[in-house]
C-alpha cells in the first residue's frame, strides 16, 4: 500500500480535530521577512501571501517577481517569523489590506478562521489536487483549507560517520541500539572529531523540535491506544512521557553542546550536522535540501524511545500546511490568488522549485520529489511499519502550551533532577489539561 493511502487513513483522524489557535510554524528561522512585486496591474486583482513556512521565503519571493513578470498581476508575500502565525495573521486580518491567501493548518483554526476562508469546492486549485487527505472542511462540509505539502520529521543520520565510528545503520533499529551506537560515538568524541546529536537549542527558532515534533511520539502511542482521536482529548495520561524522556536525554546528553547551554540558543544545528560535526540531527524533510549538499546519502530514522514492538515504526508523516482563500477580499483579488496558487503547483519551473523545498505537493501536475527523506518514510511504509501521524496537531493552545514545555525543559536542561523531570511531566499533562480548559472554556 502506498504512503499516500495509509496516510489518507491517519490523517483523516488528525485532521478533523485540532485545539490550538491556529497552528504554530515549524520553520527553522525567527524572521519576519516582507516583500513580493510590485508594480502589477492592479485592474486583474492582486495576491497578498501571508506565509506560515520561514524557509519557504526565499523562494517564494522569487517566485512572486516571476509570476508578476508574466502576468502583470501584483503579488506580495509576507512571512511570519517562527512561531507567530496566529498573532501575525490575527493583525493583518485587521488591516484594509488583507491576506488574499493564507493558512489554515487545523481543525482549531477551521473553527477561528472559518468565515475568512471561501469555499474551494470546484475551484481550479481543488481540481488540481490528486488527492483530499489533507484537505480540512468545517462542520457543514465547506472545504476551507487544502495541503499544499506534507512532510515527514524524525532523526536525520549521516551513515558515513556512523561507518566512520565503527557501527552500521542496521543496528538503528530500536532504542537500544540508537542509544549504544550515540552514547558509544559521544564517549569516542574527541577521538572521532565528531559527536553523536547536534545542539538542541531551546530559543524560538529551535525549541519547536522538542516541544512541537518530539512529544508527538508522546501523543502517537497515547492516540494508537485509544484507537484513534477524532477530537482533541481534554487529558493526557502521560503513559508515554517516560518513553519521550529516553529520547530527550539521549539527545541532550549526547550533544556537542552542554544541556546547560542551551536555554539561549546560539548553536547552528543544521550547520553542525552538514559540516560533519554531528551523526544525528533532529528535524524533518525540508531540511533535506540543505544538508543533502554536503551529505547527500543522509538517512531519516523514526524516533525510537523505547516503545514495545517499535522496531516496526515509520517515520512521523502529515501537514499543518493548508491553503485558504480570504473571503472577504474582492473576486477579482480571490480569482488573482487562486489563479497563482494553480501557477505555483503546475507551472514546471514554479512546481519544481516549490517541490525541491517542500519536498511534496500532492497536485496532479506537480512533478515528483528527489526528497531522500520522503523516500526514506516510503521505504518503510514499504516493509510494512506503521506511520506516526501528526498528533502534534491537536496541542492546545499551542504558543502557551509549548511555552510552558520550553520553561520547565530549560530549568530540567540546567539541573537533571527528579524534581525538575516532575515539572516537565506536569507541563506536558497538566499543562495540556489547562490549556484545554483555557480554549474551550
Amino acid at each position: 500500500m502506498s504512503l499516500k493511502k495509509i496516510l489518507a487513513t491517519f490523517l483523516a483522524a488528525v485532521m478533523l480535530a485540532g485545539c490550538g489557535s491556529g497552528g504554530s510554524s515549524t520553520g527553522s528561522t525567527t524572521t519576519t521577512t516582507t516583500g513580493g512585486s510590485t508594480g502589477g496591474d492592479s485592474s486583474k486583482g492582486s495576491v497578498y501571501f501571508l506565509n506560515f513556512k520561514p524557509e519557504l521565503d526565499e523562494t517564494l519571493q522569487g517566485l512572486a517577481k516571476d509570476y508578476t513578470s508574466q502576468t502583470g498581476v501584483d503579488v506580495k508575500v509576507v512571512t511570519a517569523a517562527s512561531g507567530t502565525y496566529s498573532q501575525t495573521l490575527t493583525s493583518e486580518m485587521d488591516k484594509s489590506a488583507k491576506p488574499t491567501l493564507f493558512i489554515i493548518g487545523n481543525q482549531a483554526g477551521v473553527k477561528e478562521w472559518k468565515d475568512y476562508a471561501m469555499d474551494l469546492t470546484g475551484t481550479a486549485i481543488a481540481n488540481e489536487l490528486s488527492t483530499d487527505a489533507y484537505n480540512l472542511y468545517d462542520e457543514t462540509g465547506k472545504l476551507v483549507s487544502i495541503g499544499y505539502c506534507y512532510e515527514c520529521y524524525g532523526i536525520i543520520v549521516n551513515p558515513d560517520l556512523i561507518e566512520k565510528a565503527g557501527h552500521s545503520m542496521d543496528e538503528l533499529k530500536n532504542f537500544a541500539g540508537l542509544k549504544a551506537v550515540a552514547e558509544d560515538i559521544h564517549a569516542r568524541a574527541a577521538e572521532l572529531g565528531f559527536d553523536a546529536f547536534s545542539s538542541s537549542d531551546m530559543d524560538s527558532s529551535s525549541s519547536w523540535r522538542f516541544t512541537g515534533h518530539l512529544p508527538n511520539l508522546e501523543y502517537y502511542y497515547e492516540e494508537r491506544d485509544a484507537g484513534g482521536w477524532t477530537e482533541c482529548p481534554a487529558t493526557l495520561t502521560g503513559k508515554y512521557v517516560p518513553n519521550y524522556k529516553n529520547l530527550y536525554d539521549l539527545i541532550i546528553n549526547n550533544s556537542l553542546t552542554d544541556p546547560k547551554d542551551l536555554a539561549t540558543g546560539g548553536h547552528d544545528a543544521e550547520n553542525e550536522f552538514k559540516t560533519g560535526k554531528a551523526a544525528f540531527f533532529v528535524n524533518g524533510s525540508w531540511e533535506y535540501a540543505a544538508v543533502s549538499e554536503t551529505v547527500p546519502n543522509a538517512r531519516m530514522i523514526p524516533y525510537y524511545c523505547g516503545v514495545e514492538g517499535e522496531e516496526k515504526a515509520g517515520l512521523n508523516c502529515g501537514t499543518e500546511n493548508c491553503w485558504a482563500v480570504n473571503s472577504k477580499v474582492s473576486e477579482a483579488d480571490q480569482k488573482a490568488t487562486i489563479d497563482f496558487m494553480v501557477w505555483l503547483v503546475s507551472d514546471a519551473n514554479a512546481a519544481g522549485k516549490m517541490v525541491e523545498q517542500l519536498g511534496v505537493l500532492p497536485y496532479k501536475n506537480a512533478p515528483q520529489s528527489a526528497n531522500g527523506f520522503l523516500a526514506d518514510a516510503q521505504k518503510y511504509t514499504d516493509n510494512g511499519c506503521y506511520v506516526m501521524d501528526w498528533a502534534t496537531n491537536y496541542q492546545p493552545n499551542v504558543d502557551e502550551y509549548r511555552a510552558g514545555l520550553v520553561a520547565a525543559l530549560n530549568q530540567y536542561n540546567a539541573d537533571q533532577s527528579d524534581a525538575n523531570w516532575a515539572n516537565v511531566e506536569t507541563a506536558f499533562v497538566q499543562g495540556w489539561a489547562n490549556q484545554y480548559k483555557a480554549v474551550n472554556n
